[in-house]
C-alpha cells in the first residue's frame, strides 16, 4: 500500500499499449517532492487479467493516475471506448453548445492508449491510437468513475423522492407573492421549491385579469400548447367536450393521462364567478395516498405499478389521442429507482383488452382500494378559488378536482411541460455549472439535482 501523499511527474509519461497484453506494468507514479533526492518512482499499474474484472475487462479497462485521489484506496477503473468518447476537448465537446461533436461510432472498437501526461493541477492529456489526444479534467475523472447501480429494490416495494404533505383544514398553505415572483429569480425559486416539495403553491395578490396571469406562467417557462389551445381563458361552456368545461363535481385526478408525456404543472385563476356559488377546489396528494396503499397493502401498490391501462381525449371529433403505450398508474423512475408520477383519471381511462380475467379482478381491487385511499377525509384538501390568487400544482402527484356550481365562473390557466419545469427548478436550485458537472449523474444524494425528478 503507497502511503503518504501523491505528486505526479510533469510532462510526458511514455507507456505502451496495453491493449491485449496481460499483466502489463505502466508509467511510473512519483512520490514525495521531485525536488528532493528522497522522491522515488513506483510503478503505476493498469488492471491485471488476475484483477477481479477479468481477462475479458483488461483489455477494455484502464486506470488513469489522479492527484486527487485518496492513495490508500484503488485508482477507478475506466472503460477505454467510454473515455474516448466522453473527452472533454473543444473538438469533442462543442465550448459553447455543450454538445457532442465527436464521431462516436467511428472510434474504434479496439481503442488504446498510447501516452499519458498528467500535469499538476491541470486536465490529463492522453494520447489515443486513433490519432487523438483527448483531455479529461480532474474534475471529471472524480465524478465519472464507474459507479455500481442503486440497489434494486424488491418486487413490492415502492421508494418515495423527499416530499411534504399538507393536513387539509391547516392554517397556511405555501404560498408566494405576485409581485416577489415578478421581481426576482429567488423568490421564482422558492415559488418553485414549494411546488416541489408540498406539491401546490398559491400565488397572492396576482392581478385579475388573463394577461398578468400568462406573464406569471411564463416566470416559469413557455406555456405548452394542447387540443385546448396554450394560455386557457375559459367558462363552462363546453367548448371542448371535456367534463372540465361543465359546472358538474370533478372527483380527484390527474390531468394528461392520454398523453405519452403529460404536463406537469397546471395552473388556475379564477377571474370571475357570478350569480352562483360553489365550485371549492379540491387537492389530493397522490404520493401520500400512494404510500399509504403501500403500507397497507403491498401487493395493490405493486400492481398498481405494474400493470398498464389505456387513456383516451376524444370528445372533440377531430381528436383521439391515445398515448404511445399503456402507462401503470405508479410510474416509478428507471434508474433511482423511484416513484415520480400518479397518472389516475378513471373519466380519461380506456378500454383495456390485453388481460386476463385474473388480471382485471387483481386489478380492480387495487384500484379500487386506492380509489378509497383518495376519498378519505383526512386526505381531502379543499379551498376556495378567488379573484386574485392563483393556484398551481404538481401534475405528477398531486390530483385535482372541484365541486359543482352555479352561475357564470371564468378560469384562465395553463400548463408547463416536465422538462422545462424541472430545468428552471434545477438551475435555481443549483449553479449551472453544477448542474451540468452532474449530467447522467443518477446517485440518491441530494447534492446531485437529477435527484430532483
Amino acid at each position: 500500500m503507497i502511503k503518504g501523499p501523491l505528486h505526479w511527474t510533469f510532462g510526458s509519461q511514455k507507456i505502451a499499449s496495453s491493449f491485449g497484453q496481460k499483466g502489463l506494468m505502466v508509467p511510473s507514479v512519483q512520490i514525495g517532492s521531485p525536488r528532493t533526492s528522497r522522491s522515488r518512482r513506483l510503478p503505476f499499474q493498469y488492471l491485471r487479467e488476475d484483477s477481479s474484472l477479468g481477462a475479458r475487462a483488461y483489455s477494455r479497462t484502464v486506470q488513469l493516475p489522479r492527484p486527487n485521489w485518496q492513495t490508500d484506496k484503488p485508482s477507478p477503473a475506466f472503460g477505454k471506448l467510454w473515455l474516448r468518447d466522453n473527452c472533454q476537448c473543444p473538438k469533442c465537446i462543442h465550448p459553447d453548445t455543450k454538445q457532442r461533436i465527436v464521431q462516436s461510432f467511428s472510434i474504434p472498437h479496439d481503442i488504446d492508449i498510447v501516452d499519458v501526461v498528467a500535469p499538476r493541477d491541470q486536465p490529463i492529456r492522453v494520447e489515443w491510437s486513433d490519432g487523438h489526444v483527448g483531455r479529461y479534467p480532474p474534475s471529471f475523472l472524480d465524478r465519472s468513475h464507474v459507479n455500481p447501480p442503486n440497489k434494486p429494490t424488491k418486487r413490492g416495494d415502492l421508494q418515495w423522492r423527499p416530499f411534504e404533505t399538507c393536513t387539509p383544514g391547516q392554517k397556511q398553505y405555501p404560498t408566494v407573492s405576485y409581485s416577489a415572483v415578478m421581481a426576482s429569480d429567488k423568490a421564482v425559486w422558492e415559488w418553485l421549491e414549494n411546488i416541489y416539495r408540498w406539491g401546490f403553491c398559491f400565488v397572492k395578490d396576482t392581478p385579475v385579469n388573463p394577461g398578468a396571469t400568462e406573464a406569471l406562467l411564463n416566470r416559469i417557462a413557455f406555456i405548452r400548447s394542447t387540443h385546448y389551445g396554450g394560455f386557457w381563458d375559459f367558462t363552462a361552456d363546453l367548448a371542448f367536450k371535456d367534463t372540465a368545461y361543465t359546472n358538474e363535481f370533478l372527483g380527484a385526478h390527474t390531468d394528461n393521462t392520454y398523453f405519452t408525456d403529460p404536463a406537469r404543472l397546471q395552473l388556475f385563476h379564477l377571474l370571475s364567478h357570478e350569480n352562483g356559488d360553489g365550485g371549492a377546489s379540491l387537492l389530493v396528494d397522490g404520493f401520500q395516498a400512494a404510500k399509504i396503499l403501500a403500507e397497507e397493502n403491498p401487493d395493490h401498490a405493486t400492481t398498481l405499478r405494474k400493470v398498464g391501462q389505456p387513456a383516451h381525449a376524444s370528445g372533440n371529433e377531430n381528436h383521439c389521442i391515445t398515448p404511445q403505450q399503456h402507462y401503470p398508474v405508479f410510474g416509478r423512475h428507471v434508474g433511482m429507482p423511484l416513484l415520480f408520477q400518479i397518472r389516475w383519471n378513471n373519466y380519461d381511462r380506456s378500454i383495456k383488452w390485453d388481460w386476463s380475467v385474473d388480471d382485471q379482478y387483481e386489478w380492480y381491487e387495487a384500484a379500487r382500494h386506492f380509489d378509497e385511499i383518495l376519498r378519505r377525509p383526512n386526505m381531502e384538501i379543499w379551498t376556495q378559488l378567488e379573484p386574485g390568487t392563483a393556484l398551481i400544482f404538481d401534475n405528477f402527484r398531486m390530483l385535482h378536482g372541484r365541486s359543482a356550481f352555479t352561475g357564470k365562473r371564468r378560469m384562465c390557466g395553463g400548463y408547463i411541460n416536465n422538462d422545462d419545469f424541472l430545468s428552471r427548478y434545477r438551475l435555481l436550485k443549483f449553479e449551472r455549472k453544477h448542474v451540468l458537472n452532474n449530467l447522467g449523474n443518477l446517485k440518491r444524494v441530494e447534492q446531485n439535482p437529477f435527484f430532483y425528478i
